[in-house]
């Protein structure tokens, strides 16, 4: 167990010590009866002005959501330039003109885009199924990638991404833009400072109770063969009829998507993983079911999971229990709380908070124990025992309950597409690159292996991959 005062010491050191923290230092009290919240600070806007030789130019493969909301950050980054689009759907397409100009370079095939030599890096953000092809065509061909999460689809296509990023040198960034927040980077020097002891328990949520949030995506009323690329969208998923729904809702079905763990457990994992720098667990069990919506989709809408951590560099062996919940019954709402022998962490997209819990070293006697059960006699000599070997001793100075908070104007998005062009520009480590996206990936795709087959995986998460 960790040393209250020499932690202490350790905490503080460290959050005053960092760019990104206030100058502000935690609070010490008797009794820690207060609280203390504090704000961090943003990193500054780079104001540097890039000229026709610096400038990234950057397309994106698919427009649909995170196509949209992936332009409209990276456009925030200086030197950075939309020079085309491809989606499968027509509308999409013109949306992409009425919002970037009509000399915007549009189609529905993406091996024009990757033959461009106008283009620098691609972001992929289309259906789960095809990132892993895209991904290797595209670095093959000398571009820089942004994929959206979960790199793959399936757990044998990590090896195959992984090295194409060796082989090529070129930028390979996952998009889980939490993993570039000021939170996480704060989470993650509170973390290692050792203030909540040894890690032994991590549990993690993110619940749902909106049609949209359970993936009930509008669908166009011009949706037809038409207008959309129905074969060129199944790529190596079963053939089938076309149908607008399983296009435009492509996460509730197994062919296209990843589900709920795809999705979501993927966000928590590589947040995890940021601030605990874990490679990952060795062994997954999962179990979950489709409860409520029952609309032809073939995912879970319920699911959990539970994972062991061995003992790594920086933390010692842990467990790790999430769930997710499109069928919540009152409030969306997500977490992750870091529950060690001194304390617990909760870390939130917007904020962090420590909290002390610190078991006395006193066991304390009376109420629901044993003391109650002896006779008046043994009672007497009980306590005369606990005096001499449980003097009393001066309150210990502890922390406060600390949080930090990011400003409300701060935003990871842009946080994490800076990172990226960063990367690009100055050849800098990538922290979410394949490699750290295959041990968020593998252990989200591993949790619906051990649901639908009904079994423990085990997992590999030093060379991640299956064992």
């Amino acid at each position: 167990m960790t040393n209250l005062k020499s932690s202490r010491r350790s905490f503080i050191k460290k959050v005053t010590g960092t760019a990104l923290a206030t100058s502000v230092a935690p609070i010490v009290l008797l009794g820690a009866e207060k609280k203390g919240s504090f704000y961090l600070d943003v990193p500054k806007p780079e104001k540097r002005e890039y000229g026709p030789n610096d400038q990234v130019n950057v397309a994106i493969i698919g427009m649909g959501i995170m196509g949209f909301n992936n332009a409209f950050w990276t456009l925030q980054v200086p030197g950075v330039k939309l020079v085309a689009v491809c989606d499968l759907y027509t509308g999409r397409l013109d949306h992409a003109k009425e919002m970037y100009g009509k000399d915007l370079f549009v189609t529905k095939n993406y091996k024009e885009i990757l033959d461009r030599k106008d283009v620098d890096a691609v972001i992929i953000a289309t259906s789960d199924h095809w990132h892993d092809r895209i991904s290797i065509e595209a670095m093959n061909k000398g571009k820089h990638v942004y994929c959206e999460k979960p790199m793959v689809h399936k757990l044998e296509e990590g090896a195959d991404v992984i090295a194409t990023q060796k082989k090529t040198g070129k930028v390979f960034q996952v998009g889980s833009q939490r993993v570039s927040s000021i939170i996480t980077e704060k989470t993650r020097e509170i973390f290692e400072s050792k203030i909540i002891g040894d890690l032994i328990l991590v549990e993690t949520w993110m619940d749902r109770h909106s049609a949209n949030g359970a993936w009930q995506y509008s669908i166009p009323t011009d949706a037809q063969a038409g207008t959309v690329d129905w074969e060129n969208f199944i790529g190596d998923a079963p053939k089938r009829p076309y149908d607008p729904v399983r296009f435009f809702r492509w996460r509730n079905y197994q062919d296209y998507g990843t589900g709920v763990a795809g999705d979501l457990f993927v966000h928590l994992f590589s947040a995890l993983h940021a601030v605990t720098s874990s490679k990952g667990p060795n062994r997954v069990l999962a179990t979950g079911g489709l409860r409520y919506w029952k609309d032809g989709r073939d995912v879970p809408d319920v699911i959990l999971g539970i994972y062991d951590y061995p003992q790594a560099e920086k933390h010692a062996a842990f467990n790790l229990q999430m769930r997710v919940n499109f069928v919540d019954g009152s409030e969306s709402g997500e977490g992750l709380r870091l529950i060690g022998t001194d304390g617990v962490i909760e870390m939130g997209w917007g904020s962090v908070k420590v909290i002390r819990h610190k078991i006395k070293n006193e066991p304390g006697y009376g109420g629901w124990d044993s003391y109650e059960t002896f006779s008046d006699a043994q009672r007497k000599e009980y306590e005369k025992w606990y005096k001499a070997k449980y003097p009393k001793t001066a309150p210990v100075l502890s922390e406060s309950d600390l949080e930090f908070k990011a400003p409300r104007e701060y935003s990871a998005n842009l946080d994490h597409h800076t990172n990226f062009y960063k990367g690009i520009r100055e050849k800098g480590v990538i922290v979410e690159d394949a490699l750290f996206g295959m041990r968020a990936a593998g252990p989200a795709l591993a949790t619906n292996k051990s649901l639908f087959d009904k079994t423990i995986i085990n997992w590999d998460p030093e060379q991640a991959k299956l064992v």
